[in-house]
Formats: C-alpha cells, structure tokens, sequence
C-alpha cells in the first residue's frame, strides 16, 4: 500500500452531454456516450467533495445523479426512517454532522446498567462494540500461523503469506525511518518545522548526508506540496508500516487479550461494550467516514453530503478493528443489527483467509430471513475475485448465491473513461455486482474533522444510502427487490477501462454482474414502477 501520496484534484475527463428530459430510465442513450466530445480539466472543489451525487449528463462526472433524484422525485414525498447498522471500527457519534442522524435504541434506558430490552447488551443506547477495549489486531493469516502447522495446504499459504508481508513490511519501515530521519535533519538544519521546499533548495552545504536528505525532500515535497501535506501523509505512512510490524504481523501479539472473550466459541457472546466510537477517538476514522457517507447532514455546507441523510438512522456496530477482523464479531454484529431493527447492513471490511465463514453466512442467511439487505465492499487489492476469494461474500468459488439480499460493490473514480474503474478496486464478472463511487470521497473523520479517503470502503455505503433511500420512500419492497432494483437500474457504460494490477483492458460492463453504476435517480424511479405493481 503506497500511503504516502498526494490527493490531488485529479483531472476531469467527462462527456460534455446535454442533459434529457424529466423521469426518464437512463441519462442518455447508452450507445452514444463513447460518441460524445471529451471535456479535460480539473474538476472544482465543491464538485469534487460531493462527486457522488452528480449526474454524469448533467455534470458531466460519473456520479449517482443523487441530486437529480432528490430535485424531480423525492420534493414532497413522504418517507419512514430506515435504519442502517455500520458495522465497522466504530463512529464518532458525536461528530456534529452526524449527531442527527444517530440511532438511539428506544427500548434502553441510558447509564443504569441493565439490559432493559433484554437483548443480551446492557446498556446498548447507540448499538454494541463486540471489540471491547481491544484496537489492534493480527492479520487473519497470521493467526492461522499461531496455532501451528496442522499440514494443511491454507496452513502453507498463510505460512508464504507472512513470510512475503513482512518482508516487504521492514522494507517499508526502513523507507519511512530514513524519511522521518531526513525530515528531522532538514528541520534542525533550518532550526524550524515548517520549512518550505524553497527553504530545501536554499539550503547549501558540504555534509554528504545533510545532502542526501536535501535531495530527497526536495524530491518529496516536489511531490505532495506543501510541508503540512507532507506532515500529514508521513505520520499516515508511519501508522500503517509500524502497524504492520508490531501489531498486524506479530506473531507475538495478542490483540484478543483485551476482549476477554474465546474468539473459536461463537456461543461466547457475554463481551464487548456499549462504547461505540471505540478507546481511542481517532481509530473511529474509518467508521466514521462510511457513516458520513450515508448520513452527514445535506446541504448545511459542512463536508459532503450524505446519501440518505434526512431517512435514516445509524446504528453503531464496532466489530472490525485495525487489522482483520474475526467472523465471530461480524456474525453476531449482523444479528444484532438485524434483530434490532436495521433494515439495512453495510460492511467495508473484508480479508482473503477466514476460519469460521460458515458463522458469517449463518448471519447472511439469517439477515435474509428478516428482510435485511447486506452490502459489502468488494476490497482494494485490484484482484479478480473471480479467481479468488474475499471474506465476506455471498458466493464462493463461483458457486451460487448463498442468498438474495447481499450486494458485492466495487469502487469507480470520479472521470469518465480507461481510468473509471478505480486503480485499486477488485472487480469479477461473477463476483461483484456493480460498482460506485469510491475515490476520493470526502466526508466526516472524527472530532468534527472531514476528509479525502478512497477505497471499495466508501463505495459500499454510498450504495447503501441508495438502499436507504429506496426503503425509505418504498417500504413495501424486500430486500431483494432492492438489490435487483440497484443492480437493473444503475447505467451500463461500454467504454473499455484498465483494472487489476497490470491494468488490463476490458469493456466495463463486464467487469461487474451487472455490467453498470449504481443510479440512485434510476434506482428510485424503478423502485416507484414495482411498489405499485
């Protein structure tokens, strides 16, 4: 993973399209789009936060026409609340837009320390965190390793596994101690932190190493920009390489001890808290950015816009934490959402070993039997998942679906053509349903912050608040009417488009089951036609 990089604004490579008339399927005739005059440039930075909600004929940027839908189908319709569980590394609920939107479980008292409801979960006012005080944890191949080598082949390949990240982990983590070192030396040459790259190319003098850091920053900050870009993205890079090496590939850590629970005994349920943003505010990040997606308050000029923002409900689910998580946590963090009303479930998660999938398709099943509709990130490793496979899913080794109810999403970018597909996004003709947006999306980071993050993790909920939507304004369909809905309504493109980690080339609607992105207008309009059949 390549953290130390710039976001950019990117280039703007759409369609100059003219816009078409009122309540009609697909924004313009599909067999014209790759007929159209390209427009370049950058796109604004207003366009850019809210990128998702803009309409590719319109606006000309590949976006879920989520404005067109609310301007011509939603003005003055009435709609329920929906609930959608974010099962995730935990939400800042108390991020100020967020708070609106937060679930409050009405059948709990707060703070007396009973289990009100009798559910299984005192005191569980915002939803459960299955993690307890635990934050860090090891990857799931490593924790195959630790129990010992059984002679199996995944105990082997885990075995590789280890040896091949770990490699490239100290190989990093020496890339990152020489950068933070030549950091320093230039910072206590100039006798200040925030120096410039002008302040680098100034600086004269005979020191052969005080010049190799000199060339290295000037190459650096060449790059990124500014020294505070740089800052940021140096400490992110840090985070992630010594959290490989002392937390993720340790074999000597245990990241469970903090849990207390037996993570082999899914009957084992008496663990966790009702502490949903997690012990430590910052790791909430991830959660609190795909909650944003789906909910931060539209139109109040703070951040983006969250998809469903005035329909739903969020309710808290901390089962994944800063490494892989276990199936036990995502199985019984499905079923709590589902029994306590979420009629939606998004999980930006995922690994490529699992020890216990069957508890986690029991859940799905289970999700299915109560009408809830599961989506699920495709993942960022740019593999073809139709020969391999990633932890959750619906199918394995292209079996059947084990249910309806499940969405596989994978991430596009925010300019039409060969780079939509965004670089990083698994994709599968059989394996992923449809893609969304997912690069740089912006939305709420904890303690009232707001930030740029990429990944199939904000395509995931952007679908969801779709999904939000059509149950909000539409209660009357199942959850798997809604997933036949997004995946029949969303707009098929044939130009051809770069994936996987040699960026082959293939038509983009064959990298998906679908072959489309999610259209929340099309969506909608759909959704209205089969609520009154």
């Amino acid at each position: 993973m390549n953290i130390l990089r710039s976001y950019y604004l990117c280039a703007g490579l759409a369609l100059a399209l003219a816009s078409c008339g009122t309540q009609k399927m697909v924004s313009t005739p599909v067999e014209n789009i790759d007929k159209m005059p390209m427009k370049t440039g950058k796109i604004a930075e207003n366009d850019l936060k809210r990128w998702s909600d803009l309409d590719l004929a319109k606006d000309t940027i590949p976006g879920m026409s989520v404005d067109k839908a609310y301007a011509e189908l939603l003005k003055g319709k009435k709609s329920t609340k929906v609930i959608v569980a974010v099962v995730d590394s935990g939400i800042d609920i108390d991020h100020e837009d967020l708070k609106p939107a937060i679930w409050t479980n009405p059948k709990e008292i707060a703070g007396n320390a009973k289990d009100d409801d009798n559910n299984g979960y005192i005191d569980d006012i915002h939803g459960w965190n299955f993690l307890g005080d635990a934050e860090h944890e090891n990857m799931e191949y490593v924790r195959i390793v630790k129990k010992g080598d059984d002679g199996s082949a995944t105990y082997r390949k885990a075995k590789a596994e280890l040896e091949k990240e770990m490699k490239e982990a100290m190989q990093e983590k020496m890339q990152v101690d020489f950068i933070m070192a030549g950091d320093k030396a230039i910072a206590d040459h100039l006798k200040k932190k925030d120096y410039t790259l002008d302040d680098v190319k100034k600086i004269e003098t005979t020191d052969q190493t005080l010049l190799q850091y000199k060339g290295m920053m000037i190459q650096v900050l060449g790059q990124i920009g500014s020294k505070e870009d740089f800052d940021k993205e140096i400490e992110e890079f840090k985070d992630h390489v010594y959290g490989q090496v002392n937390y993720h590939l340790n074999l000597q850590f245990d990241g469970r001890k903090a849990v207390g629970d037996n993570p082999e005994d899914l009957n084992n349920k008496k663990y966790g808290n009702n502490n949903v943003i997690g012990p430590e505010k910052k790791g909430a990040k991830h959660g609190t950015h795909v909650a944003g997606i789906i909910a931060q308050t539209r139109g109040n000029n703070k951040g983006g816009d969250g998809v469903a923002s005035n329909n739903v409900q969020i309710m808290a689910v901390r089962a994944v934490p800063d490494g892989d998580e276990y199936d036990k946590d995502i199985a019984l963090g499905i079923r709590y959402a589902v029994d306590n009303g979420a009629k939606v479930i998004n999980g930006s998660f995922g690994k490529y070993y699992s020890t216990h999938p069957e508890w986690v398709h029991d859940a799905i099943k289970y999700a299915a039997s109560k009408d809830v509709l599961v989506v699920f990130a495709a993942g960022n490793e740019s593999y073809d998942l139709d020969t391999m496979n990633k932890y959750p899913t619906d199918s394995y080794n292209n079996q059947p679906e084990i249910t309806n109810n499940v969405l596989i999403i994978g991430a596009t970018a925010p300019t039409y053509g060969t780079e939509m597909v965004a670089v990083f996004s698994n994709y599968g003709k059989t394996s992923v349903d449809i893609f969304a947006p997912g690069d740089k999306i912006y939305a709420t980071t904890p303690s009232n912050t707001y930030q740029y993050l990429q990944g199939t993790s904000m395509a995931s909920p952007n679908v969801a608040g779709v999904a939000a939507l059509i149950r909000s304004y539409y209660p009357s369909l199942t959850a798997a009417q809604v997933k036949q809905i997004i995946m029949d309504s969303g707009t098929t493109l044939t130009n051809k488009v770069n994936v996987g980690e040699g960026r082959d080339v293939k038509p983009f609607n064959e990298v998906s089951k679908s072959g489309k992105i999610v259209n929340a207008y099309n969506a909608l309009l759909m959704a209205s036609k089969m609520a009154k059949k």
